[in-house]
């Protein structure tokens, strides 16, 4: 579903809707959640692998996938009020879509850091926050958004608010005609929602280094392995027809393509294991937020957003005008477009600057 309509996404930059109801209608949608909560109970590997291939067929769905179910394993691992775990029985019974709003006008896309607080009345909450995008805002059942703790606490002094759909309005302030994941459907908004407190989870800096982001780094990683895998698949085709074409001689671009291979291979080697790696120290909050820990995830996706780039050019050259066609089977435009995405999505230098702060003092 989601490969049937990739091309008709991209080119309306519209919500693909189709494969999202085709996830909601096979339990994706929390299939994270455990089996004793009702979910499927998969590890994050499985889910590695569900958003890699969703990421061979359309860019804007894996990415939807990805940043769902690093708001859901968020809710699941750590909220513990009685409202966050009827949110989790809701989206397994309902397949709710969550979004995530971290991003805000002035902070030049901080995530770790809000202008915007909660005010508190009693029991209940407000908040206002001006967001340069938000992916899926409108298909969403509930926006989990960041916020200062409250009017007086510092800019990374944050804390993690679910605003459900009932009690959310957006205006929005911009429009999302972009190069790639045009079916993200990002553009900015006006965001006022209120609620009671019992949807706030406090400690969004504990919070995100421990599920929240770790998570997120791995599925856009796999999201962007599946873009390489497609883009692959194409540059193989490329080299088969060059050789049906001269039988008895081997094309130059084979050569290329070996290359090529060798390289995939290092990022699907490197995916994996940071999967596992997670899997095994999911429990283990110190090692979660040591130094070594933060490092390898930022590492990932630095290098996960490297080496999709490089892996697409080089297909594409492969290919050769077949591929820069849009037109014809090789086309790898909106892949090339949709790989582009990676490296400022939490842009790579921001996270290569707060690597070279935190190796000062790294001993290994």
């Amino acid at each position: 579903m989601a490969r049937a309509h990739a091309d008709e996404v991209d080119a309306d930059s519209r919500f693909p809707l189709e494969a999202i109801n085709a996830l909601k209608a096979n339990g994706l949608l929390s299939c994270s959640v455990a089996e004793t909560a009702g979910g499927l109970g998969i590890s994050l590997s499985e889910l590695s692998r569900i958003a890699r291939k969703l990421g061979s067929c359309c860019s804007s769905t894996g990415a939807i996938f990805a940043m769902h179910h690093g708001q859901l394993m968020s809710i699941d691992r750590r909220g513990t009020s009685e409202r966050l775990r009827s949110l989790v029985d809701e989206c397994v019974a309902h397949q709710l879509l969550l979004a995530s709003s971290t991003s805000e006008v002035g902070l030049g896309g901080d995530p770790l850091a809000s202008t915007c607080a909660v005010h508190r009345d009693g029991d209940h909450f407000t908040l206002t926050k001006n967001a340069p995008v938000i992916s899926y805002a409108q298909y969403a059942d509930a926006i989990l958004v960041t916020a200062r703790r409250d009017e007086d606490a510092a800019q990374h002094d944050q804390v993690l608010v679910v605003c459900r759909k009932n009690a959310l309005e957006l205006e929005q302030t911009s429009e999302w005609d972009v190069l790639g994941l045009r079916g993200t459907c990002s553009p900015g908004f006006m965001l006022n929602a209120r609620g009671p407190v019992e949807d706030i989870l406090d400690d969004y800096g504990i919070l995100s280094s421990t599920t929240t982001l770790p998570v997120t780094h791995i599925l856009f990683a796999s999201v962007w392995l599946g873009i390489a895998d497609g883009a692959i698949a194409k540059a193989a085709l490329a080299v088969r027809r060059a050789a049906r074409k001269s039988p008895s001689q081997t094309p130059p671009s084979a050569l290329r393509l070996a290359e090529l291979l060798a390289q995939h291979q290092q990022f699907v080697s490197l995916v994996a294991h940071c999967a596992s790696e997670y899997e095994r120290c999911a429990d283990d909050h110190e090692h979660l937020t040591s130094t070594s820990f933060v490092l390898m995830m930022n590492n990932l996706k630095v290098s996960a957003a490297t080496l999709v780039t490089d892996l697409l050019i080089k297909s594409l050259n492969i290919c050769g005008i077949a591929g820069y066609r849009n037109n014809d089977e090789l086309s790898l435009g909106r892949m090339v477009r949709d790989a582009l995405s990676a490296s400022i999505m939490v842009n790579n230098d921001r996270l290569l600057g707060n690597n070279a702060q935190m190796v000062r003092a790294f001993r290994g």
